[in-house]
């Protein structure tokens, strides 16, 4: 039992609160505990986002794919990463990643209803959800930016950020590259050398059909960076 607490109260939503809380918590909700076997499909892209889900052991890759496939962004999400959690409230509730296991993985989910009793029974739960939405909105203003005045650097980083979770690791953007540069608006040569010039920052390495981001970080620095210097 107490390591089902230490493992829950990991988790970045259930964070701070003390084992007594937590206890009251369980009761109070149901808590599902699958799991998922290398290849097998957690999240389908476009199904409803009905139940929260936590990755507690395990990894799986997600991806998100354009409307006509030419472009996808992948990333690993590990324990304890939350799968798409900006889309169980609001206007869109459908994933927009499909996420596979890519190895034996252990998945707590809760229902919508169940974690509205959550959020509501404690203040730290609905902080703790609320800081995470507040990191995920405030991401696109730096992406606004960039895309209006900001450099080809600047527009990337935004794109991989605004397409990937905070705890995202071996982030892959695929694309055929004379689309990325038409995507961006940029000859190819000046998008070859902002390639040419992240890479040897050590920021990615790319050949011809994907982007590789080497940390992920890296990017955020890129657009805080920018936004300093317009301020």
């Amino acid at each position: 039992m107490n390591s089902m607490f230490e493992i829950l109260m990991g988790l970045p939503l259930f964070r701070g609160v003390t084992h007594e809380r937590m206890a009251e918590t369980v009761g109070m909700a149901k808590f599902h505990f699958l799991k998922y076997l290398h290849g097998e499909e957690i999240v389908a892209a476009g199904s409803p986002c009905t139940h929260i889900k936590f990755i507690i052991s395990g990894s799986a890759r997600s991806t998100i794919v354009n409307s006509d496939g030419r472009f996808s962004v992948s990333q690993t999400l590990t324990a304890p990463d939350v799968i798409a959690p900006d889309f169980l409230f609001g206007k869109a509730t459908d994933y927009p990643c499909t996420v596979i296991a890519d190895r034996p993985t252990g998945i707590l989910q809760i229902a919508k209803s169940d974690y509205i009793k959550i959020l509501n029974s404690d203040s730290i739960f609905m902080f703790n959800f609320l800081n995470l939405l507040s990191m995920n909105a405030q991401k696109a203003v730096d992406g606004v930016l960039a895309l209006t005045t900001g450099s080809t650097e600047e527009r990337i980083a935004f794109w991989i950020i605004a397409l990937t979770q905070p705890g995202g690791r071996d982030i892959t953007l695929s694309c055929r590259q004379r689309d990325l540069y038409s995507f961006f608006g940029v000859q190819r040569s000046s998008f070859i050398a902002t390639l040419d010039n992240m890479k040897n920052r050590g920021v990615i390495d790319y050949n011809q059909n994907e982007i590789r981001i080497t940390d992920r970080r890296h990017l955020l620095d890129i657009l805080h960076a920018g936004n300093d210097v317009m301020e």
